[in-house]
């Protein structure tokens, strides 16, 4: 007998991430019907009473003690997005459910967004953009740092800080990285120095944060980390807005006009009209696009595809999370 499977997601997230191609291969190796959401489910617990697998994204249902006892016959999750954080509860487990989410696909366009703002701010490339708008002339052009013999700074070296990496091993850069839990000797087989906080900051021409956020990490980077950036240094944020004091960024930014700060997240989202963000002119913000968009989505649906055949050959799940693991990751 095949095995039963589910979709329970927002509609709109199931058509952005299962596309054509990714629900036929799942539908060739279970049975498995039109997506519902967590709302329908919600309404209709039957919908989940002979299920073994759940496929979801955006959007997925809580699995608390009220799912559980609906779903008996739960194996399996395969979670085709980001973070899985919102929907794991104690009761999931302690059931024992297998767990495996698309995260380390979704890294890939955070870290192509973050090599692309690197690249331009060692040009200095928002400074220049804007006054030439400004002025409607070009500016005056002074020293910008440039990408050969310079420094990136890496804040965490997680699954996408390791993906720049990659990506940043064709340019001539000096990479120093802060994260107390990274083994020196993977550092130095990497070519990387590992040093404080406060080094990555005074010594980097662009930093770029990654951390997860944590109750150790919330407003982990205060004012005064902002205060020791080099003269024209540029601070780029894809991670969490709670991990910086975004006080002390618009305490530092308004004084120090030579920095300048690419943020994709704040805090909260979206933000308020009248954020002091909106007012600095060296603070660029975008709304949160460093992530899968559109066709990029896809990815997720095809590694959860390749999990559900791993799965059922007995294979090692690539994405697998445990209840430890979800401890260290965003």
């Amino acid at each position: 007998m095949r095995p039963k499977g589910i979709y329970i997601l927002d509609l709109g997230a199931c058509e952005k991430i299962y596309g054509p191609e990714e629900q036929s291969a799942i539908a060739r190796l279970v049975d498995i019907g039109p997506p519902v959401t967590r709302e329908q489910v919600k309404k209709d617990p039957a919908l989940v009473r002979d299920v073994n697998f759940v496929f979801s994204g955006w959007g997925a249902p809580v699995i608390d003690e009220e799912f559980l006892k609906a779903a008996p016959n739960l194996q399996a999750v395969f979670y085709a997005s980001g973070t899985v954080k919102g929907f794991v509860t104690d009761e999931f487990w302690e059931r024992g459910i297998r767990l495996t989410g698309a995260n380390s696909v979704f890294v890939l366009p955070v870290a192509e967004y973050t090599i692309s703002q690197i690249l331009f701010c060692l040009k200095h490339g928002w400074h220049y953009a804007l006054e030439t708008r400004r002025q409607r002339t070009y500016p005056i052009m002074g020293d910008v740092p440039g990408a050969y013999g310079t420094t990136v700074g890496l804040i965490s070296l997680g699954a996408i800080a390791q993906r720049v990496l990659e990506l940043l091993r064709p340019y001539d850069l000096e990479i120093i990285a802060f994260d107390p839990f990274f083994p020196e000797e993977e550092a130095e087989e990497l070519g990387i120095t590992l040093g404080s906080l406060e080094d990555v900051f005074a010594k980097s021409d662009v930093v770029s944060l990654h951390a997860p956020l944590l109750p150790e990490t919330k407003k982990m980077i205060r004012a005064e980390h902002f205060a020791a950036m080099k003269p024209g240094a540029s601070f780029i944020n894809t991670a969490r807005a709670a991990v910086i004091d975004e006080a002390g960024l618009v305490e530092v930014f308004k004084q120090r006009t030579d920095l300048f700060a690419v943020l994709d997240v704040m805090w909260p989202e979206p933000p308020a009209t009248n954020h002091p963000f909106f007012d600095l002119p060296n603070v660029i913000i975008t709304p949160h696009i460093a992530g899968c968009l559109s066709q990029e989505c896809r990815r997720g649906g095809q590694f959860v595809a390749d999990e559900l055949n791993r799965y059922l050959r007995g294979e090692p799940l690539r994405g697998e999370i445990t209840r430890d693991r979800l401890a260290f990751i965003a």
